[in-house]
């Protein structure tokens, strides 16, 4: 039987865990096996079985929680990146110093953009969402679309004190973070290179800021 196909046992479908402490528990060490075997193996060369060995539980117990490794590999994807846009997009509306909030953002951002683990995990979506498209979109919605909807926000909080002109302040956020990143996460994407050091880091948010301010900083009175 497929991985990839909803398994059922005697023609029902397996019953949701229940939620109390112990059973969420079982799920975070399913979580963190199948985390372990997705970025070794990738997606395709995962199977439900690895991870039920990694993770230390029975292929039964593993079906119980997950019908498959594609609603596996989701819940663990809208987890991470979920939980990922809250901590790096953590900003104070009222900070008046946006220059530093968002050089902070920016810094923070490209060290994460380029962890090993982070390529990889953009490398396996990229390969499973031509079959899969339903992951791909899982991944930008918890990730990127969450913390561009962030940034988004903190910025209409700048526009409105008057620290930045934006006409359409979604497009700034992402204008910031592709600047950010830019020739950084497409070269490591196709093994180019190192990570970047936090001299390059640096420099590529300080000309990020420097073009940003220059399209969206301040009306001169």
């Amino acid at each position: 039987m497929s991985d990839v196909k909803d398994i059922a046992v005697a023609g029902n479908p397996s019953p949701p865990p229940p939620e109390d402490g112990a059973e969420n528990q079982k799920r975070r060490q399913i979580l963190d096996g199948a985390r372990q075997v997705f970025l070794a193996q990738g997606f395709d060369g995962a199977s439900m079985g690895e991870i039920a060995k990694v993770a230390g539980v029975s292929k039964g117990t593993l079906y119980v929680y997950f019908d498959n490794k594609e609603k596996l590999f989701e819940a663990l994807t809208i987890e991470e990146k979920s939980g990922l846009a809250e901590v790096l997009f953590k900003l104070d509306g009222e900070d008046p110093d946006v220059r530093a909030v968002l050089t902070k953002l920016g810094e923070t951002y490209l060290r994460y953009m380029g962890r090993p683990d982070h390529v990889s995990s953009v490398r396996m979506v990229i390969g499973a969402a031509e079959k899969f498209p339903r992951l791909g979109q899982a991944f930008f919605d918890a990730g990127p679309r969450q913390g561009a909807a962030r940034l988004k926000a903190y910025l209409d909080r700048q526009v409105e004190a008057g620290r930045l002109s934006i006409e359409d302040t979604g497009i700034a956020a992402q204008h910031f973070l592709d600047l950010c990143s830019s020739g950084t996460l497409r070269r490591l994407l196709f093994a180019v290179g190192d990570m970047p050091t936090e001299e390059e880091i640096g420099k590529n948010v300080e000309n990020a800021i420097r073009v940003f301010f220059a399209a969206y900083g301040p009306r001169a009175s």
